[in-house]
């Protein structure tokens, strides 16, 4: 019950002031445990001018244990996974860790810093090493197959996958 009164309350926080180029409504409305979100991508990156769809499920323990965050939408991104389903759209961000995870981070928080891992990858973390690679040694032609990637998935319809 804890968790439920928790997540009633940071999803009205984010439903009333949403962070900057986000959306967020749940995914079916008798369950407050998925949500789909929408991010716009961030002005001064590849992504910018995209509208890339997310989903966010939390678990039943939450907040003692982190949520879980995914790209619905493709995205050319070190730190976001291009796998085949079920893995596909899994992100690294350290603060959605286990052991990095703390039950006072809020959802608004998690959704900021996804945001920003838009405009600023981690190659030092990431799930996909030859995309990290690229941008280490060419970040030119990284940003130029991102912005490829953008405008193929994310531009036009948020749900195109």
């Amino acid at each position: 019950m804890a968790a439920q009164k928790r997540i009633t309350k940071e999803l009205g926080e984010l439903t009333n002031s949403p962070p900057s180029g986000v959306t967020v409504s749940l995914s079916d409305e008798a369950n407050l445990f998925e949500w789909n979100v929408t991010m716009e991508g961030p002005e001064g990156s590849p992504f910018a001018g995209g509208v890339f769809s997310l989903r966010l499920e939390l678990p039943p323990d939450y907040p003692f244990k982190p949520p879980t965050v995914r790209f619905t939408t493709k995205v050319y991104h070190p730190n976001i996974s291009n796998d085949s389903p079920p893995n596909s759209g899994t992100m690294c961000l350290g603060m959605l860790k286990p052991d990095q995870w703390k039950p006072s981070t809020k959802l608004n928080s998690v959704l900021e810093f996804t945001r920003q891992l838009l405009k600023e990858p981690n190659p030092d973390d990431a799930v996909e090493a030859k995309i990290a690679d690229l941008y280490r040694q060419d970040k030119v032609t990284y940003e130029k197959e991102a912005r490829e990637w953008t405008k193929r998935y994310a531009i036009g319809s948020a749900s195109k996958k």
